[in-house]
């Protein structure tokens, strides 16, 4: 599996990928980054990848042909090496938010070509004709597109094999299939007891019990209770009243 990410700066990637649990996809090979700076790919003695909107208004406006030139050399190198072809895919927040299906979707394929914007946009002919979809972290702005590519890249590791001490850590996670999609449960570690700003507080007695069908029955309450409370969007809609065929 090979991302390769198209941005203006680079160096954000690299100490991400090389600390915490999600490095081992990266030094396994299991996960590939290729980073590619787009200035490599602009013209002119300043390396100018943006320019000012038509129509007027503030900001700046990416240009297509840095884009373009970058996005055709990757396509040519992955061709070269007998890469599969792969997507391209731009963060913006007119995108599809970034839920766990897309993630799982991701870790499954041969990777993707992300594109991190920058500015007010990218120049629209370059998205018409090179994207083939577009991702959102939520309803709101970011500076650029790195942040959301290294939100996609982490989660994308975190479901690969080998990558997380126990391979079924994952399936407990909020949104996985595994759990019906509901929020994951409260966790607990030592001390039993623990006196914080607002009194003392015990670990449930279930979690002590070590009766394991009880254990799992209360966290699947709790997973339920959790997802009522916080997120009932993510329940099944309530089905609606038969309507009585005698009136």
């Amino acid at each position: 599996m090979r991302f390769d990410v198209i941005t203006l700066f680079p160096e954000l990637f690299e100490p991400f990928m090389q600390h915490g649990v999600t490095r081992r996809a990266y030094e396994s090979g299991a996960l590939q980054v290729r980073l590619w700076p787009l200035r490599d790919f602009a013209e002119g003695p300043y390396r100018r990848v943006d320019d000012r909107p038509f129509g007027g208004g503030p900001g700046m406006v990416m240009l297509a042909e840095p884009l373009r030139r970058c996005w055709e050399t990757i396509r040519a190198e992955r061709a070269q090496l007998g890469l599969p072809a792969v997507p391209t895919l731009l963060f913006s927040p007119q995108g599809q938010r970034l839920e766990h299906a897309v993630v799982a979707e991701q870790a499954q394929a041969s990777g993707a070509i992300l594109v991190c914007g920058r500015y007010e946009g990218i120049d629209q002919r370059f998205i018409d004709q090179c994207v083939d979809g577009q991702i959102s972290l939520g309803d709101f702005v970011l500076s650029g597109g790195e942040l959301a590519a290294l939100a996609l890249l982490d989660a994308v590791a975190r479901l690969l094999p080998g990558v997380l001490n126990d391979a079924l850590s994952h399936q407990q996670d909020s949104f996985n299939p595994a759990i019906a999609g509901l929020l994951d449960c409260p966790h607990y570690t030592r001390p039993e007891r623990w006196c914080g700003p607002q009194g003392e507080a015990a670990v449930p007695e279930v979690l002590l019990s070590g009766h394991h069908a009880r254990i799992e029955a209360w966290r699947l309450q709790q997973r339920r209770d959790a997802t009522l409370r916080l997120r009932p969007d993510l329940l099944p809609a309530p089905c609606a009243p038969v309507a009585d065929s005698k009136r």
